[in-house]
C-alpha cells in the first residue's frame, strides 16, 4: 500500500519513512504542501500523512483542500500543535485522525492500520499456493509452516504477484507500481530482488520458483496451483483489524488484555523498527547539532539585546522541529524541553532580554539530554491536561414549592449538564421567564426548559394558568407538567396548551432527567444512533448529554454483561467502549463484535482513562477505529465521531 508522506524536517521524514517502509508500506516524501497536493492529484494513495507546519501550503489547507474537491483516501494529521482547538481544526477540515508529535511509533502505524482497515482500501485476506502461506494482516510470509523473513521490496514483490496471478508484469510496470514516486531505480533493481526472493523461497524449501520469468516480457505467478484466499471465522485470518494486528488465536478463542498476539509477538518487524531508528540518529545527528547551534546563536544575540524577529522566528522554528522530531529518536526529555523553547520564543514581536538567561539554561539541558544513549523504546507524547467538558449545561427552570425534590435535581444536576434555576411561585416563575420586563415575549435569556408543578396550594391559580401564557409567548420554552394530581383531564389540558410530557408525582429524579433530555432533543431529527457501554455513570450521561443536541440517538449501557443483547436490540450506527471494566473489558467485547460478520465493520471508538502506550496498541490491535483519553473534550469528541459517521454514510452510498 502506497502512503504520501507530506513533512519538511528531513530527520522525521526518514524515520517515518522506515517505520512505515518496515511494516511493508510504500512511502512517497514531499517537503511541501504545494508538492503534496499535485502528487496526490496525480497519483493514487491510499493513505496520506501530513504535517500541519510545512511549507507553501499547510496541511489543513491541503487537507481542506483535497476534501473539497472530493478526495476519499483517509488522512492522518501528524504536528507538535498539541491543544484541542488545534485538534478540532484539523478534524473540521476533514481528516480522519490526528496525532501529536513526538510520535508513538507503534501507534501511528496502529493509526494507519486502522484508517486503512475503514478507509477506501481493504487489506486481502489469507493467499495459499502450495505449502505458501500470506497474511497481508500478520504481515507474515511462511513456506511450510517456516515464517520467511523477507525485506520491505521482497515482501511487497509477492504480494504483488499473489494479488495478480496469470499477469505478465515488465520491469518498468513493477517499477511504477512498488516504488515510490520520487525514486527511478534502474530496472536491474527489480531482477536483483526477485532473485533474493527466490533464494529465500527456496532456502525454506521451495523446490520450484514461484515468479517465473517470460523472456521478453517480465515476471508472473507461475501457476504451481490455483492460489487459494482464505478467510478464517476468526479475524485472525481475515481482513478484521483484531487478526491483522493480533488480539484473537484460534477460531472464536479472545485473548485477555494482558495476552494479545500484538504482545506475545513483537519480533522481528520491532527490533528492525528500533535499528533502523538507531542507524539514522546517526545519519542526522549533524543536523540535530546545527538546530541547537542556531538556539544557541540567538539566546547569545537575546543577551546582549539584538535579537531580530527573523532570527527569534528561525529559532522558533528549530524548536518546534526538534519536539517533534527528538521523541521520534529515544529523546523523550530533550522533546519536552524543545516544547518548552518553541512556548518561550512564540511570543508576538521580539522578547525581552530577560528571557536569555531561562533560554540558556534549557538549551543546557537539551544539549544534556541528546548527548545521552537514546531509549530503545518508542515515546508516548505527553498530551497537555485536558480540560472539563465544554458544553454549556442546558438551564432548567423548576417552578415547584417541594425544597426536599429541589435538593434532589440539584444534587444530581451536573451529572446531567444541567443547570437549575428555582421559582417557588408562579410570581417568581414570572419574574425569571422575563414576564415582567417583556408582557409580550419572553426575555432574551429565557431558561431552556420548565418543570412545572401544576398545584399550588396557596395560590388561586394553578400551573395549568402560567402554561396557558406560555403557549402565547415568543421563543416557546418547552414545559414538563409535574403533578401529583393524575387526572385525565388535566392530561388532556397539558397537550391542549402544548405542554411536551406529563409526569405524574411521585418520580425518580433519573426519571425527571432523563424526560427532561428527551425533549430537549425531541426537536432535532436522528441522524444516527451510536451505543456508549461504560461503567461509570456519570460518563455516561456527559456523553449522552454531549451527543444529544446532535441528533444522535445515545443508547447507554453501564452493565458490560448485557452488551449483546443491547448490540442486537439497537443496532446502532456506531459504538463508544471503556476500556476497563468489569466482567467483560472493552477489549473483549470489540473483538467480539470483530469476529462477527453482522457487526464487523461497525466503527468502534474507546473513550477511556487509560493512556499507555500498551493499552493504546491493544486498542487497536483489538479493530478499535480511534480512541480518545478522558476527561472528555466536547469538540473533539463530537467531531471525531460526526467524521466518522459521514465517512461510513459515503462508503454506505458509494457501494449502493
Amino acid at each position: 500500500m502506497k502512503i504520501l508522506l507530506v513533512e519538511d524536517d528531513e530527520p522525521t521524514a526518514w524515520a517515518l519513512k522506515e517505520t512505515l517502509s518496515t511494516h511493508h508500506y510504500i512511502v512517497t516524501i514531499a517537503t511541501d504542501g504545494q508538492t503534496g497536493l499535485e502528487l496526490a492529484q496525480a497519483f493514487t494513495y491510499d493513505l496520506l500523512l501530513l504535517d500541519v507546519l510545512v511549507p507553501k501550503m499547510d496541511g489543513i489547507t491541503l487537507c481542506r483542500h483535497l476534501r473539497s474537491k472530493g478526495y476519499q483516501s483517509p488522512i492522518l494529521l501528524l504536528t507538535a500543535l498539541d491543544t484541542s482547538t488545534d485538534r478540532v481544526m484539523g478534524l473540521d477540515a476533514g481528516a480522519d485522525d490526528y496525532v501529536v508529535k513526538p510520535v508513538n511509533l507503534e501507534e501511528l502505524t496502529a493509526r494507519i492500520r486502522a484508517l486503512l482497515r475503514r478507509g477506501n482500501s481493504t487489506l486481502p485476506p489469507v493467499i495459499t499456493l502450495g505449502e505458501l502461506r500470506f497474511d497481508p494482516g500478520a504481515g507474515e510470509v511462511s513456506y511450510g509452516g517456516k515464517l520467511l523473513h523477507l525485506t520491505t521490496k521482497e515482501y511487497t514483490l509477492l504480494e504483488f504477484f499473489l494479488l495478480n496471478p496469470r499477469r505478465v508484469f515488465s520491469r518498468s510496470a513493477i517499477i511504477d507500481r512498488l516504488w515510490p514516486d520520487e525514486e527511478l531505480p534502474e530496472e536491474g533493481t527489480v531482477t536483483t530482488h526477485i532473485k533474493s526472493l527466490r533464494k529465500k523461497l527456496k532456502a525454506a524449501g521451495a523446490t520450484a520458483n514461484f515468479i517465473e520469468t517470460v523472456y521478453g516480457l517480465g515476471y508472473r505467478l507461475k501457476s504451481l496451483s490455483e492460489p487459494q484466499k482464505s478467510v478464517s471465522s476468526a479475524p485472525s485470518t481475515g481482513t478484521g483489524e483484531a487478526g491483522r494486528a493480533g488480539g484473537v488465536g484460534e477460531p472464536g478463542e479472545i485473548l485477555p488484555l494482558s495476552a494479545t498476539r500484538h504482545e506475545m509477538d513483537k519480533e522481528p518487524q520491532e527490533q528492525q523498527v528500533i535499528d533502523s531508528v538507531s542507524q539514522l540518529w546517526e545519519k542526522f545527528k549533524g543536523t540535530f547539532t546545527a538546530q541547537v547551534e542556531v538556539l544557541e546563536q540567538a539566546a547569545q544575540i537575546l543577551s546582549e539585546g539584538r535579537l531580530t524577529i527573523e532570527l527569534q522566528q528561525k529559532a522558533k522554528q528549530e524548536a518546534h522541529r526538534l519536539a517533534g522530531s527528538l521523541g521520534i529518536f529515544g529523546f523523550a526529555e530533550g522533546s519536552k524541553l524543545a516544547r518548552c523553547l518553541e512556548r518561550l520564543l512564540e511570543t508576538e514581536g521580539t522578547i525581552g532580554q530577560e528571557q536569555a538567561l531561562p533560554i540558556s539554561e534549557l538549551l543546557g539541558l537539551l544539549k544534556q539530554a541528546i548527548e545521552k544513549k537514546p531509549s530503545t523504546t518508542p515515546v508516548t507524547p505527553t498530551s497537555p491536561a485536558p480540560s472539563a467538558p465544554s458544553t454549556s449545561p442546558a438551564r432548567m427552570l423548576v417552578i415547584d414549592d417541594d425544597v426536599a425534590l429541589i435538593e434532589r435535581l440539584k444534587g444530581e444536576a451536573t451529572a446531567w449538564n444541567i443547570q437549575i434555576d428555582v421559582a417557588s411561585d408562579l410570581k417568581t416563575a414570572r419574574e425569571a421567564i422575563g414576564f415582567a420586563s417583556a408582557p409580550n415575549a419572553i426575555a432574551s435569556t429565557p431558561p431552556d426548559i420548565i418543570l412545572l408543578d401544576l398545584t399550588f396550594p396557596a395560590s388561586i391559580e394553578n400551573g395549568l394558568t402560567l402554561l396557558a401564557e406560555l403557549a402565547t409567548k415568543t421563543p416557546q420554552i418547552p414545559v414538563i407538567a409535574f403533578t401529583s394530581q393524575d387526572s385525565l383531564s388535566d392530561r388532556v389540558e397539558v397537550v391542549r396548551l402544548g405542554g411536551r410530557a406529563f409526569l405524574h408525582k411521585p418520580v425518580s429524579t433519573e426519571q425527571i432527567f432523563q424526560t427532561v433530555t428527551q425533549v430537549l432533543n425531541r426537536v432535532r431529527p436522528v441522524e444516527a444512533k451510536v451505543m456508549v457501554v461504560d461503567d461509570d455513570p456519570i460518563v455516561l450521561a456527559t456523553v449522552c448529554s454531549l451527543l444529544k443536541p446532535w441528533g444522535m440517538d445515545v443508547t447507554t449501557l453501564e452493565n458490560s454483561q448485557r452488551f449483546w443483547e443491547v448490540l442486537s436490540a439497537e443496532a446502532p450506527d456506531l459504538l463508544i467502549l471503556d476500556l476497563e471494566m468489569p466482567k467483560f473489558s472493552g477489549i473483549e467485547l470489540c473483538q467480539v463484535v470483530r469476529n462477527d460478520p453482522q457487526w464487523s465493520e461497525l466503527p468502534i471508538l474507546f473513550l477511556t482513562a487509560h493512556t499507555e502506550k500498551d493499552a493504546i496498541n491493544q486498542a487497536f490491535a483489538a479493530g478499535a477505529d480511534d480512541y480518545i483519553s478522558k476527561p472528555i473534550v466536547e469538540q473533539e469528541l463530537v467531531t471525531r465521531i460526526v467524521n466518522r459517521l459521514e465517512r461510513v454514510h459515503w462508503r454506505q452510498k458509494r457501494v449502493h
